[in-house]
């Protein structure tokens, strides 16, 4: 179990009840509306509860798009939209008294921003982890929470426990390029600082292009965005939820065997009754049996011989089959 320090995977979670898969969403309602019903049979006065049973989501990292790439969506392309204003509201001065200083201002801080944002160190450290994962994650608020979100390892994805753990992990020291363009970046701020206390004629178009900026950070800063504009594209798999919570671990055991159980100390922190660790151990001994007869199924498909490629010659008192191996033309 790793504490949270990651940006993104705050964000994902917290977005969640947006870009939930619907089948996810539907099992919470149904949840709220059998946890509220029991509880009016015992209070008819009760209020209706704003969180029901557990309900786990299981999604896979995309097999189309690569992880640690954003997608672009609408709130990145309202920067652009932002910028194309901000020019407009600076070139109103142009275009009544010839006053080019508050667009000179404008296109120079805004190309200074975008220059500061391209650095490549910021991409390092904002996805400083491993890739191509093969390991199953958990992302929840912990006990008390409505929803899990499992993410399946299929060699695509990110670490998310690197991702999880931060920079702390993993080299994301600055190079001396970075260094050098910090310090070059650093003077041009000042000097821009420097230069606008000069403007003294229709500061208010100034003020304005100012406050433009200001506001859409507060709404970028705001607005919930899924998974793959941070880089974290995943595919809806199925979900798990029942309007208990041991239900639903329950449920997740028997068809991904060791999640459900990994699960239990998170939301249990108390002692098991003797039904509930009765059914985990029936739950591991079946999947222990699974497990031994997979292995066994895979062993039995090395030994023996592929239909395709073999002939058989048939003996009397001795059914023999001679494998014949598949030609292969040497280039």
């Amino acid at each position: 179990m790793v504490e949270n320090s990651s940006w993104i995977l705050g964000r994902i979670v917290r977005d969640f009840g947006m870009w939930g898969h619907p089948a996810s969403k539907a099992m919470a309602v149904a949840n709220i509306e059998s946890t509220w019903a029991r509880t009016l049979a015992k209070d008819p006065a009760a209020k209706k509860p704003t969180r029901g049973g557990l309900v786990v989501s299981i999604y896979q990292p995309s097999t189309r798009k690569p992880a640690g790439v954003p997608e672009r969506d609408v709130v990145y392309w309202s920067g652009i939209v932002t910028i194309l204003l901000q020019l407009c509201v600076a070139a109103i001065p142009c275009a009544i008294s010839s006053n080019w200083g508050i667009l000179m201002i404008t296109a120079c801080g805004t190309a200074l921003s975008l220059l500061t944002g391209m650095l490549p160190q910021w991409e390092r450290e904002k996805w400083a982890c491993r890739r191509r994962s093969n390991d199953t994650y958990v992302l929840t608020r912990g006990n008390g929470a409505q929803h899990a979100i499992v993410v399946l390892g299929n060699g695509r994805g990110l670490n998310l426990e690197d991702l999880a753990a931060g920079q702390s992990n993993m080299d994301t020291s600055t190079s001396w390029s970075t260094r050098i363009a910090t310090v070059l970046l650093a003077v041009s701020w000042v000097l821009l600082l420097l230069t606008a206390p000069g403007l003294v004629a229709e500061l208010w178009f100034l003020i304005a292009v100012g406050g433009i900026g200001i506001v859409h950070n507060i709404v970028v800063a705001g607005c919930a965005r899924r998974p793959e504009s941070f880089g974290i594209p995943l595919e809806f798999v199925t979900a798990f939820g029942q309007s208990k919570v041991m239900r639903t671990l329950f449920e997740v055991e028997q068809h991904y065997p060791a999640l459900g159980r990994s699960m239990v100390s998170e939301f249990f922190s108390g002692n098991l009754t003797a039904d509930e660790e009765r059914r985990w151990n029936e739950l591991e001994v079946a999947a222990a049996a699974a497990a031994a007869a997979k292995t066994m199924a895979v062993n039995l498909n090395l030994t023996a011989p592929s239909p395709l490629h073999t002939r058989g010659t048939m003996t009397r008192g001795n059914n023999r089959v001679e494998p014949i191996l598949p030609l292969h033309n040497k280039s």
